[in-house]
C-alpha cells in the first residue's frame, strides 16, 4: 500500500491518525536565515527514496523540496511491539506503553487491572474473570475500534492493529511520500500543528501529531503503544506519537560529539528534531514556544518533548510545503 501526502492536504482517517497543519499561530518566533541549515538527506536510512522536486511553500513562494518516500516500518528494528498485555499478570518486559498527563506508563497487566481507580470510573473493565485482557486481535475488530465512533462491541478493549493487515505482500509497513523544503524558510509567525504529520524520522517512520486521547478514553479503550511510543492504524500504518529512545526494543540515538542530544528526524519545515536531553540528562533552557533554539554548530533546530507528552514540537518555525 502506498500513500502520497502533499503536506497541507487534510487526510481523512480514523481517530488514531490526527496530525498537524499550517495555520499561523499567535506565537512570534524569530529565526535568522543564516541559522537555517539545509536538510542532510544522508541521515535517512538507505531504504527511503529521496529526490529533489519543485514545490510551493505555505507562504505561496516557489521553492525546491525533497520528496521523501518512507517505508512506514522502522529500518532499525526487525519487528514491532509488544503492545497490549494478554493478561492481568503480564509484566513490563512483555507489553507496551500508555501515556497520560505527560507521563509514560508501562502497560502491564496490573495497570490494566487498576484502570477504574486510575481514571476514577468503575466502568473500566478490560479483562474477564480469568484475567484475560480483551484485545482487538483481528483486522475487523481493529478497524471497528480505531475510529472516532468506536463500535460499542469494542468498548473496554485494548486496541492493537497488526501491520500485516495493511502490507500483506511485504509485511513491512505502509509507505508514504512527503515534501520537505531543501533549506528551511523561516516564518514571520509560527505555524500551528493541526492536520498533517509533524515530521519524518530517519528510520522511515512518520512523526505524527497528538493522539486524540480524549476520544480514545471516552470509549473506555486504550490504544497501546510500543516502547518507542509507536503503534499501527489502518491509514498511517506504523507511526510515532512521542520520542522514547533506548528503552526496551526501541533503538537509542547517539549524542553529538559535544554532548548535545542526537537528531532522529526532520520536521516538515526542514528543521532537524533532536532528542529532549543531552548526555548529562539535561534539557536545553532557552527553547522557544515551538521547542526550538539556535547554536553555532547546528543552526536552528528543535528538541522533542518528553516521551509521555503526546507531542514532538509545539509549532512550526519554518514554512511547510503545499
Amino acid at each position: 500500500m502506498n500513500k502520497v501526502i502533499a503536506f497541507s492536504a487534510p487526510i481523512l482517517s480514523i481517530f488514531l491518525l490526527i496530525s498537524c497543519g499550517n495555520d499561523d499561530s499567535d506565537d512570534e518566533v524569530i529565526v535568522d536565515d543564516s541559522s537555517s541549515y539545509a536538510v542532510d538527506i544522508t541521515k535517512f536510512s538507505a531504504a527511503q527514496e529521496i529526490e529533489e522536486v519543485s514545490c510551493t511553500l505555505s507562504n505561496g513562494i516557489s521553492s525546491t523540496c525533497y520528496q521523501i518516500t518512507i517505508t512506514g516500518f522502522p529500518s532499525d528494528r526487525d519487528e514491532l511491539g509488544p503492545f497490549c498485555p494478554p493478561s492481568t499478570s503480564t509484566e513490563a518486559a512483555d507489553t507496551g506503553k500508555w501515556f497520560d498527563d505527560g507521563v509514560l506508563y508501562d502497560l502491564t497487566g496490573e495497570f490494566i487491572s487498576n484502570l477504574d481507580t486510575f481514571y476514577g470510573d468503575s466502568f473500566w473493565q478490560l479483562y474477564d474473570e480469568n484475567g484475560k485482557v480483551s484485545i482487538t486481535n483481528t483486522q475487523e475488530s481493529c478497524e471497528a475500534a480505531a475510529r472516532p465512533d468506536v463500535d460499542a462491541a469494542y468498548y473496554n478493549h485494548c486496541v492493537e492493529c497488526d501491520i500485516n493487515y495493511y502490507s500483506e505482500e511485504t509485511g513491512r509497513g505502509v509507505s508514504s511520500t512527503y515534501l520537505i523544503p531543501v533549506t528551511p524558510v523561516p516564518r514571520s509567525n509560527s505555524g500551528s500543528i493541526n492536520h498533517n504529520s509533524v515530521g519524518v524520522a530517519f528510520n522511515g517512520v512518520t512523526l505524527d501529531a497528538a493522539a486524540p486521547t480524549e476520544a480514545i478514553l471516552s470509549a473506555y479503550t486504550i490504544a497501546a503503544f510500543d516502547d518507542c511510543v509507536g503503534h499501527v492504524n489502518p491509514f498511517a500504518g506504523y507511526h510515532y506519537h512521542g520520542a522514547n529512545h533506548g528503552e526496551g526494543t526501541c533503538p537509542g540515538v547517539e549524542y553529538e560529539e559535544d554532548g548535545h542530544a542526537g537528531a532522529f528526524g526532520y520536521a516538515m519545515d526542514g528543521y532537524a528534531i533532536y532528542s529532549m536531553l543531552d548526555e548529562n540528562g539535561e534539557e536545553e533552557t532557552d527553547l522557544d514556544s515551538c521547542r526550538g533554539h539556535t547554536d553555532d554548530i547546528r543552526g536552528y533546530h528543535y528538541h522533542s518533548a518528553g516521551a509521555g507528552e503526546n507531542m514532538f514540537i509545539g509549532c512550526f518555525t519554518g514554512e511547510t510545503a503545499e
